[in-house]
């Protein structure tokens, strides 16, 4: 595929992997190119790294761009894949044509949030990625539809489950530590896009909305009865947005 194509990078989350973009992208138009790479420590064949950091995590990505000859790019990042799209824009602003945080923050973790993830940190060193999965992957779908996307839950936990326990405990810390990224999005100078779930209990609303207003140009996809895994839950509609998003970002260097 031509390297001059328009290029969007998704980026996977906590507990997950490139995989959970394969049927979100599988009719993508294909005056784009798409990349979805496996963050460090995770996927198939997942290689033990010594730096879970979201800025160790920029620079992998950005060696996986200079391999595949792509400069400008439009960073997609669901959750904490999010983290690591600000972190990117904030060591390589140049490079960023336009960034969705797709259930993301740019928000450092608040108190009551340290001791959830010190709660999930010891129940991960306690019994397992396997374990948690069972306990942190249905709330995350709004309760709308928990019972019938249950074979969407059950690949997630397929999943999160292969994920080695020092990957998981390695984001979870990285994650606990993450700075405050507002003055990445105050200084933009391309356009943000926020895709919100009305049910997602990890990003509130308010979150967003007040996000929402530090970028120059920004748009909010705001989902009624969605939780955290829009992709899953509204596939459709998060697809679109992101399309028409694209389209406002890359203008005439789409070719038709």
């Amino acid at each position: 595929m031509s390297n001059s194509l328009p290029t969007l990078v998704f980026l996977h989350g906590f507990l997950e992997s490139n995989e959970i973009w394969d049927d979100f992208l599988r009719d993508f138009p294909t005056r784009y190119r798409t990349l979805q790479p496996n963050l460090p420590g995770y996927g198939p064949d997942p290689q033990v790294s010594s730096d879970y950091s979201f800025e160790a995590a920029a620079d992998y990505v950005q060696t996986q761009l200079k391999a595949e000859g792509v400069h400008q790019v439009l960073l997609v990042g669901h959750s904490m894949g999010g983290y690591v799209a600000l972190a990117f824009a904030e060591k390589y602003p140049a490079q960023v044509a336009g960034l969705c945080l797709f259930h993301s923050s740019a928000l450092p973790d608040l108190e009551e949030d340290q001791e959830r993830r010190q709660r999930n940190r010891k129940f991960l060193e306690e019994h397992g990625v396997a374990a948690f999965t069972e306990e942190f992957l249905k709330p995350q779908f709004s309760a709308a539809h928990r019972e019938s996307m249950e074979h969407h839950v059950e690949m997630l936990q397929r999943i999160g489950a292969a994920v080695p326990l020092e990957t998981a405990l390695g984001s979870m810390e990285a994650m606990a530590r993450r700075p405050d990224r507002r003055p990445v999005l105050e200084k933009a100078t391309y356009p943000v896009l926020f895709i919100a779930g009305k049910d997602d209990k990890a990003v509130p609303l308010e979150k967003t909305h007040e996000e929402s207003l530090l970028p120059d140009h920004s748009t909010v996809l705001w989902l009624a009865n969605v939780g955290h895994v829009g992709f899953l839950e509204r596939p459709t509609d998060t697809r679109k947005a992101i399309e028409g998003f694209a389209e406002l970002v890359f203008g005439k260097q789409v070719p038709h």
